[in-house]
């Protein structure tokens, strides 16, 4: 009965724990630490323990063989392993000596937890975008990603426009990210998602007692992006009454929270963004041609992704790489008849749609490669009701050569740029003895 309790409780442990013996062979292994390696049980025990981890300091600088050598415990130690399938984990992990009932060394015990999701909070968290996560070859962004140090470090008010899903957001962080103020804070907040009272409060704050649900003063985003930045996302859909008060912002600085009789002011860099013509919207009247001027120091254009199709496979090779390492999925590529389909498809909604697709793909796809099949329904959809991509081979292999001329015959580039693994490649160019 002693042995059943020790037994579950071991099996319920939500880290990894097993033990070894003197010489580092595993006496135990429970379900956690099967469920953060993929190997079971049986497979683990009566193995050295460097056989089933493989870590990189198995051999150099082993956690477990520092314990039983020096009789010390290792405390919260970073290590990445390999699991059965071949993924990078990284683990934290702790040891200590195993003794029995007449306190002989027998061995030693490793406890270790899968810290995967902390580790992405805190890229997530510490990461900043910059130039190189503007991922385009075509000319006019090429322009506009040669033209962003210049803005950033101007400080001038900059207006963002393209279409909903474009990037106009990862344009403005990079702005901000490369100027003067990247060490200040970054706020956003999206002139679209809140009615004109609540937008009005969210901005210039309150004090207490400025309407019935005012219990406390609260400072606005003028106030929290003093010394940083602000970004005005759909600037177009303000409240006239609102564009009013911002117009006074931007000429002096100054603001006044709601309730208040003090003027404050404010040190933001004002970035706006839109997916509307602004023209049009002064000519409506919807939109003050002052605060137009005001705010459109700098225009800078995205072009809609169907205007870009020679950046499609670079983002889908880059959505590739961003979904491997979130979903520890080996997924290498896209198929050439997968990646075709969406170079003609028109993306509608844009970079977001795309990388929305590859995201699905990855959910549908449990080989190494992406196919047509894993795709979202309505790209599927549409492929068929415009031809589609043709089941002859000699289509793929027009593909495939038309990458390989653009890069001069370099296999590596057109790898990269079709969206598959190299050795896809290669076996695709010997299976229609293309000559490179």
């Amino acid at each position: 009965m002693h042995d059943e309790l020790s037994s579950l409780i071991f099996n319920s442990i939500s880290d990894g724990v097993f033990t070894v013996d003197q010489n580092c062979i595993i006496t135990s292994f429970n379900h956690a630490a099967e469920g953060i390696t993929g190997f079971t049980a049986r497979q683990a025990i009566g193995k050295h323990c460097f056989d089933v981890f493989r870590t990189e300091i198995c051999h150099k600088q082993c956690a477990l063989k520092d314990t039983l050598k020096t009789r010390d415990q290792v405390e919260d130690a970073r290590v990445t392993i390999i699991t059965k399938d071949g993924h990078e984990v990284p683990i934290q992990v702790t040891t200590t000596l195993l003794r029995d009932n007449d306190d002989n060394i027998v061995g030693a015990v490793e406890f270790f937890r899968d810290v995967t999701e902390v580790e992405h909070l805190r890229e997530r968290l510490g990461q900043k975008n910059t130039l190189s996560d503007i991922v385009s070859v075509t000319p006019k962004m090429q322009e506009l990603i040669s033209l962003l140090p210049d803005v950033a470090t101007s400080e001038c008010n900059v207006l963002i426009q393209g279409p909903s899903g474009s990037g106009k957001e990862l344009v403005a962080e990079v702005t901000h990210n490369l100027s003067p103020r990247r060490y200040g804070p970054y706020v956003k907040i999206n002139c679209a998602a809140l009615p004109a009272p609540l937008l009005e409060s969210e901005l210039f704050g309150y004090e207490k007692g400025a309407f019935t649900d005012a219990k406390r003063d609260k400072q606005g985003l003028f106030g929290l992006a003093n010394g940083g930045t602000l970004l005005l996302d759909e600037v177009s859909e303000m409240a006239a009454e609102l564009q009013v008060k911002l117009l006074r912002v931007l000429n002096n600085g100054e603001y006044r929270p709601l309730g208040s009789s003090k003027t404050l002011v404010t040190d933001a860099r004002i970035l706006a963004a839109t997916n509307a013509d602004l023209q049009t919207a002064i000519a409506k009247g919807t939109f003050r041609e002052d605060l137009f001027y005001r705010i459109n120091v700098v225009s800078l254009d995205i072009p809609p992704l169907c205007e870009r199709p020679a950046d499609i496979a670079l983002l889908v090779s880059h959505f590739v790489k961003v979904f491997s390492k979130k979903t520890r999925k080996r997924i290498l590529g896209l198929s050439p008849e997968a990646l075709a389909v969406l170079r003609k498809y028109g993306f509608p909604g844009n970079v977001r749609e795309l990388e929305n697709a590859i995201e699905h793909a990855f959910i549908m796809c449990h080989g190494q490669e992406i196919q047509l099949e894993h795709l979202p329904q309505q790209i599927i959809h549409h492929s068929a009701l415009v031809g589609g991509i043709s089941s002859n081979r000699n289509t793929e292999k027009d593909i495939i050569l038309e990458a390989l001329r653009r890069h001069k015959g370099n296999r590596v580039k057109a790898a990269e740029e079709l969206g598959v693994h190299r050795s896809t490649l290669w076996r695709k160019i010997r299976s229609y003895d293309i000559q490179v």
